[in-house]
């Protein structure tokens, strides 16, 4: 009877004990959170409870294990998987609170900081701190599973002795890999490229959704994304539309007759940006900017908040500025001369031969003239 209830007993206590206590700190944690709304800390902490409750057991298992006598040939293997485990799930532990955390000083810089730009600058730089938090704490915790091993105990002197000729040879075989990492972290901390900013790259626009360690993704106004590794953005140029401040000036271009209203067409602008909600109210102008045989081109200049206002506009300019030419003014569109040309001097046209009734009749084909002319 003892052989039973003794596993029965280890084993059930220490579950039974890992609930209990797991409901209490997590009653604990959400009461915390209920009395201070203004750090998200608690409420974050709470995410953890499934990690801590394994450790929590996995250590009761590990420590009680041998008073259980249950599998007691297999005792070294069980042993360590409980150690394996209890190493994991710490791990994981501590990436959870590192999350919180870090996210937590995030809300408050945020919640204390109203400028857009060095928020997202926080918000790049803490990101890419919490993966390398992870990153690290992943490495410790495999080296940790692995030192558990007595062959791998055995071999640990033998790769510190090689650690410079293995250091020399990694750098070299992932000599693109330590430039992205590098480069992760100078746009991380150099700001030179934030979460959330509007860059044009390789002649695409988008907005950079996603930064890590190796490569950045963007966005683009087709939901399209672009992956692309952050070496890019350290060695070659590429335009940072939310850089320094958002404002933006667009144009808009319009091909029109010679006789196109220029002054009625700069009040037309007036009204239509005075309709538009996206136009911030700081400038517009028009001005003739260019001009060719047929047309002049018409430059349109607007102003708006940031670089989705500032399309906004563009395309409701350029839409009701050609709408009220075609409706009021449709003389001044562009027009294609099809009058005759004029002769030169000295010169007439040779017009079509004729017949009796007067109708032009399609001359026969003359080769050209090769001969001297002598008669």
């Amino acid at each position: 009877m003892e052989n039973v209830l003794r596993p029965v007993i280890v084993v059930g206590g220490s579950v039974v004990l890992t609930l209990l206590v797991g409901w209490a700190v997590d009653r604990l944690l959400r009461r915390a959170d209920g009395r201070h709304h203004e750090t998200p800390l608690w409420g974050l902490l709470r995410r953890g409870r499934v990690p801590f409750q394994l450790v929590l057991c996995t250590a009761m298992l590990r420590g009680s294990y041998a008073e259980a006598e249950l599998l007691e040939k297999h005792s070294i293997g069980v042993g360590r998987i409980l150690t394996l485990t209890l190493i994991g799930s710490t791990a994981w532990l501590v990436v959870r609170i590192a999350a919180a955390v870090v996210e937590t000083s995030y809300t408050r810089y945020a919640t204390a900081h109203r400028d857009p730009a060095r928020v997202r600058r926080v918000r790049t730089q803490v990101t890419l701190i919490q993966r390398v938090v992870s990153a690290i704490v992943g490495v410790v915790a495999v080296a940790a599973m692995l030192l558990t091993f007595p062959a791998m105990r055995a071999a640990g002197a033998s790769l510190l002795a090689s650690a410079g000729v293995l250091g020399i040879v990694a750098g070299v075989a992932a000599q693109s890999t330590l430039s992205n990492l590098f480069a992760g972290l100078q746009i991380a901390f150099g700001d030179m490229v934030r979460l959330g900013d509007t860059v044009v790259v390789d002649g695409e626009w988008g907005t950079v959704d996603e930064i890590t360690l190796t490569f950045l993704t963007v966005r683009t106004w087709d939901e399209r994304r672009i992956t692309m590794p952050v070496s890019y953005f350290t060695s070659k140029p590429f335009e940072n539309w939310s850089r320094g401040s958002a404002q933006m000036t667009g144009i808009v271009y319009f091909h029109v007759d010679h006789s196109a209203p220029v002054e009625a067409m700069r009040e037309k602008l007036r009204d239509i940006l005075r309709e538009c909600p996206a136009w911030d109210g700081r400038d517009y102008g028009l001005a003739v900017t260019d001009s060719t045989p047929n047309t002049m081109q018409v430059r349109a200049l607007v102003t708006a908040k940031d670089a989705d206002d500032i399309w906004t506009v563009r395309v409701t300019v350029r839409e009701r500025m050609i709408r009220w030419l075609t409706e009021d003014h449709p003389y001044a569109l562009p027009r294609v001369n099809t009058a005759d040309a004029a002769p030169s001097p000295g010169r007439t046209l040779r017009g079509p031969r004729r017949d009796q009734d007067g109708a032009a009749t399609r001359r026969p084909f003359e080769p050209p003239r090769t001969g001297t002319g002598r008669g």
